[in-house]
């Protein structure tokens, strides 16, 4: 009796054991894959190819499985000092924008292909901005940025890696050139004040001038303007007016005056 049921229980533990197996082979030969992923098989070390989303078999102890995420992945350049063209040292980082497009070759061909593209992206921030003026770099973002994403995705392209975008982040200066461009800002400011003033009066001489020939034209415009100005210095609460008296009112009085005074002189 005895032997029978350890017979037994050896039975039973031999087939649970042989399920356990089955079991765990099972669960090594299927491979759930996420839409967003895919998974790169190497059978014997050899590439079988990508396969995914869903349902992927493979051989258990046989084959290799290496997971592959197609999301785009958003990379932050850190901090790069770079010597512009004109001798300026500035500090400058950047956003690189990737996703793996081929995901055989962005294990096949490069072993970290998120190492390599950051690598990648701060030697060719430091190559651009070098190649540049600091005025280029401070006005013409989005040709450097563009320039960038050009150089970046042909570099990576056999890794297959396509960079979708990459802007500059930051730009640090130094002070004193921080205070040297706020004096050139201050003295172009300056600059358009004076050429406004200059503008202004300018017109205001045109606009004299047609008035002093329409004045000339038409005399009566004249003792308007007179009148006018009569008017506006009764209306201030001034202790001594000065009535301003046309040279044509004047002029038949003076000459008499000179007449009398030259035939008292002959007498």
């Amino acid at each position: 009796m005895i032997f029978d049921a350890v017979e037994m229980l050896l039975s039973i533990g031999t087939s649970f054991g042989f399920i356990l197996i089955a079991l765990f082979i099972l669960s090594s030969a299927i491979k759930i894959v996420p839409e967003y992923q895919r998974v790169v098989v190497f059978r014997l070390g050899r590439l079988v190819g990508s396969k995914g989303p869903g349902i992927v078999l493979v051989i258990p102890l046989i084959d290799r499985v290496i997971r592959v995420d197609l999301r785009v992945v958003t990379l932050d350049v850190p901090v790069q000092e770079v010597i512009t063209r004109d001798n300026v040292p500035i500090k400058v980082n950047a956003v690189v924008y990737f996703r793996v497009m081929d995901p055989a070759f962005s294990v096949v061909e490069v072993e970290n292909y998120i190492l390599a593209t950051s690598l990648l992206s701060q030697t060719t921030l430091r190559s651009v901005v070098g190649s540049a003026d600091l005025d280029e770099v401070l006005s013409s973002r989005e040709k450097i940025n563009s320039e960038l994403q050009k150089i970046i995705d042909e570099r990576t392209d056999s890794w297959g890696i396509k960079v979708s975008a990459v802007e500059l982040k930051e730009l640090e200066l130094p002070e004193s050139m921080k205070r040297a461009m706020a004096k050139q800002a201050e003295a172009e400011r300056e600059r358009r004040a004076k050429i406004i003033n200059a503008e202004g009066e300018m017109q205001a001489a045109q606009k004299l001038s047609e008035a002093a020939i329409q004045m000339e034209t038409s005399p009566i415009t004249l003792q308007l303007r007179y009148l006018q100005t009569l008017r506006e210095i009764s209306g201030d609460k001034n202790s001594t007016t000065i009535f301003p008296l046309p040279l044509d009112l004047v002029k038949p009085f003076m000459e008499r005056f000179f007449a009398k005074e030259g035939q008292k002189g002959k007498e």
